[in-house]
């Protein structure tokens, strides 16, 4: 048996390198040196100053937050044993609702870091959203998110109680391909996008998009300035479901055509270098040792396939959630970096690049320079301040 092992071992371990080699690949040319940002200069010292502050309390908030749940998961890890000796469920129906009890008791103690970020948003002007419906108003996400643990947890200890403690090969092939069910599916399901009423703005996405070598991608708007100032625009789907989405924030006249043409190459750009695809791969790079993490925790109690190990479970997974998240916002980064570079690309315009970061620091008071260790931890993209600096190393290249 042990050789058996060492051979799968070893056979998942050199796929697993070959896959991330495969996924790592960029048009970000090698070497590519950033120059020096004043970020005073750049974004006005008045600016700056106020988006350290806001984001400070923010930061603050977080880790008490992350703090808050961990304990609450250590506890729930703990005591939360007692409710699977008083269920008549059934082994997998009893590993459910444990899971959906867990998830629960963590969504009721952030509601109150959620209500001070949202009072604090308002207080700058960044958010419109009332009290209520930050707490209440999105149920399909919560709903979504709770069917989401019932299906793994159904996966997981199915996996367990049929093949033993090889479970997380095949659980974590099974993770990724609900991950890539749902990406593909996700387009249909989003509600409130409308197809834009500009002509002019449907006339510039058409040509770059055939700058970026596609076709056919529906561009759509979603309307949420009656919630928020902030701007942001996104790229998701898979093959036929594959859109890319402006917030109606983006078109209120703050942000000129050319910087809102970046942001129309950044997301194409997402979908030229299949970064939604390559995603679902680093899912599953990432779900492979964490499953066998997970099978290793939980032994003592008998095993995933035992409805005793899932509270157990919910603390491993948050906890390999944020050991990796700094591993996952570096490909992230990379990915976001990317999708820049083919937006200066093809649009050609790195002062249409430059007064677009400049904007996105106004309307979202979004610090340019975080502190290391909250840019190690929350940051997905490059600061404000390295995404200018891109745009003037692309102009530094072409001139040079």
């Amino acid at each position: 048996m042990k050789p058996l092992r060492l051979a799968v071992g070893l056979a998942l371990v050199a796929g697993w390198i070959g896959l991330a080699w495969l996924l790592w690949g960029s048009v970000v040319p090698d070497g590519l040196t950033l120059p020096h940002v004043d970020v005073d200069g750049v974004f006005g010292s008045e600016l700056v100053a106020r988006a350290e502050r806001f984001e400070r309390f923010l930061l603050i908030l977080w880790v008490l937050g992350l703090v808050v749940s961990l304990a609450t998961l250590a506890l729930y890890a703990r005591y939360g044993v007692r409710f699977a000796e008083e269920s008549a469920a059934g082994p997998l129906g009893t590993g459910m609702l444990l899971g959906m009890l867990g998830l629960a008791i963590v969504w009721l103690t952030q509601l109150p870091f959620t209500v001070v970020a949202l009072w604090w948003s308002r207080r700058h002007g960044v958010s419109r959203m009332g009290y209520f419906d930050a707490v209440f108003g999105d149920w399909l996400a919560l709903g979504a998110t709770f069917v989401s643990i019932c299906v793994a947890l159904l996966v997981v200890m199915g996996l367990a109680r049929r093949v033993g403690s090889w479970w997380w090969i095949p659980g974590a092939a099974v993770f990724t391909a609900i991950a890539a069910l749902g990406v593909l599916v996700s387009p249909y399901l989003y509600t409130g996008l409308e197809r834009p009423d500009d002509p002019g703005l449907v006339a510039r996405y058409e040509r770059l998009e055939r700058v970026e070598g596609l076709h056919g991608i529906p561009l759509r708007v979603e309307h949420v300035s009656e919630d928020t100032s902030q701007a942001n625009a996104f790229a998701f789907g898979l093959g036929p479901s594959r859109r890319v989405v402006l917030w109606d924030t983006l078109l209120d006249g703050r942000f000129s055509n050319p910087e809102v043409d970046v942001v129309l190459a950044h997301e194409l750009g997402h979908h030229s270098s299949d970064h939604i695809a390559k995603a679902i791969g680093w899912f599953g790079l990432f779900a492979l040792p964490g499953a066998l993490l997970l099978m290793l925790a939980t032994r003592r109690l008998g095993g995933m396939g035992n409805p005793r190990a899932v509270p157990l479970a919910l603390l491993v997974a948050a906890a390999w959630a944020l050991v990796t998240t700094p591993a996952q916002n570096v490909v992230s980064r990379r990915a976001e970096a990317e999708a820049d570079w083919k937006a200066l690309q093809a649009t050609r315009d790195p002062e249409g690049a430059r007064g677009l970061f400049r904007e996105f620091a106004v309307t979202s008071l979004g610090d340019p320079s975080p502190p290391t260790w909250a840019y190690v931890l929350l940051d997905t993209h490059p600061t404000l301040a390295q995404r200018v600096a891109m745009a003037d190393a692309w102009a530094a290249r072409r001139a040079g």
